[in-house]
């Protein structure tokens, strides 16, 4: 967990299910050290949810909570309040992402902490942020999709809004919160003083869908939703390929520029002469015998052929790829976003891997904490509790 880009930086970890561990995740597979902190007994509760083998941490808490050390502790103990203070006096960042008001219910809001240790960078996600309407509002993903306006833009053409499969409300806010927290601890090197970074998930997704605001002020309307499709662009759309499996499709991304390369990668040169001889403003009253066309040349080829066909002639083009296509594909394998990490009671599992490549700043994947691990090592190292003492408070209850 050392020799990343963010070695020495201290982390404290008071969080839970997806959102802030995806940030502090990455955050360690930056080089951070990251202590989780857990309450004794229970965890995390991602640790038990959908859990897949008895006596085991689920893969849902191992896929989102490798490079990190795990410390219980429990802050409804007084002793336990105690040592928790005595961690942030050695901590670069907080990161929470509890209920709204149960942080500052445990004596630990941004004030509090701020006087414990004033260069402590307190990173903070909600749903809704710490300030408006929503503030004390809970929110999970589904509920960031539809607030934050991605559920209005997904969907099929004359069909209810959708959920976006992606978790582009837990994770978006998660790497918004990265994103903060590097920002605060460069400008702790001005300042000398940490700061509050507040993340809101609604305001990671409205991010997400920022260029819709491109068409809402274009149409003078909010934009329709237009399921696979593109109204005006012709050859653009998700193509069924062979042999017809729920995911045997891929999806065509053709505008203007590329629309002579995909008559020249299905073989059909002839049709690009018949639309050079129309004007553009033409060309989309054609779209759906083109259509037509492109999907009878994808029905006789799988999606990677038909993919690696179109993109090598130029054509923007993308096989729609599941978990297993994923699990197994040389880009991504070469580029070790899909790695195997060794953990206790499985083996070895697979799971997805740091998404920012550094040049100079490599670090491994390690193995996702049992829970309370490192909870003797990081009182007695950091904190010079001696052996006695950490007996006693496990005796307690504290640890």
């Amino acid at each position: 967990m050392s020799g990343g880009a963010l070695s020495g930086v201290r982390v404290v970890d008071l969080t839970k299910y997806q959102a802030g561990p995806s940030c502090t995740q990455l955050l360690g597979w930056l080089g951070a050290e990251v202590t989780k902190i857990e309450e004794p007994g229970k965890g995390d509760d991602t640790r038990s949810v959908y859990r897949d083998r008895e006596g085991l941490d689920s893969l849902f808490f191992l896929v989102l909570n490798a490079n990190k050390k795990s410390l219980t502790l429990s802050l409804r103990h007084e002793k336990g309040r105690q040592i928790f203070v005595a961690l942030l006096k050695t901590a670069d960042v907080l990161v929470e992402n509890l209920a709204p008001g149960a942080v500052d219910r445990l004596g630990f809001g941004w004030e509090r902490v701020h006087e414990i240790n004033p260069r402590v960078v307190y990173a903070s996600i909600k749903g809704y942020g710490s300030r408006g309407p929503y503030a004390g509002y809970k929110s999970l993903e589904w509920q960031a999709q539809a607030m934050g306006g991605a559920m209005s833009v997904c969907g099929p053409v004359d069909g209810p809004p959708m959920i976006n499969g992606a978790a582009i409300g837990d994770s978006g806010a998660g790497v918004n919160a990265v994103i903060g927290i590097l920002a605060a601890l460069h400008q702790r090197h001005t300042t000398g003083e940490g700061q509050y970074v507040d993340i809101s998930m609604q305001d990671a997704v409205c991010n997400l869908i920022r260029v819709r605001f491109r068409d809402h002020q274009r149409l003078g309307r909010p934009p329709l939703r237009e399921g696979t499709g593109k109204v005006g662009f012709v050859g653009f759309g998700m193509f069924a390929c062979a042999p017809g499996g729920p995911n045997d499709y891929v999806f065509v991304n053709t505008q203007a520029p590329s629309l002579p390369n995909l008559c020249m990668a299905i073989g059909r040169p002839e049709l690009w002469e018949e639309f050079r001889a129309l004007p553009p403003e033409k060309w989309p009253e054609h779209t759906g015998r083109v259509k037509a066309i492109v999907a009878a040349w994808t029905g006789q080829r799988d999606k990677h052929e038909a993919t690696r066909l179109l993109c090598e002639a130029g054509v923007p083009a993308g096989a729609v790829m599941d978990t297993e296509d994923i699990l197994h594909d040389p880009h991504l394998r070469e580029r070790e976003m899909i790695v195997e990490v060794p953990t206790p009671g499985r083996g070895r599992f697979f799971t997805v891997g740091n998404p920012v490549k550094l040049s100079a700043s490599q670090v491994s994947m390690a193995s996702p904490p049992t829970l309370g691990q490192h909870t003797a090592a990081v009182l007695k190292e950091l904190l010079s509790i001696s052996d006695s003492e950490i007996e006693s408070l496990r005796q307690a209850g504290v640890i």
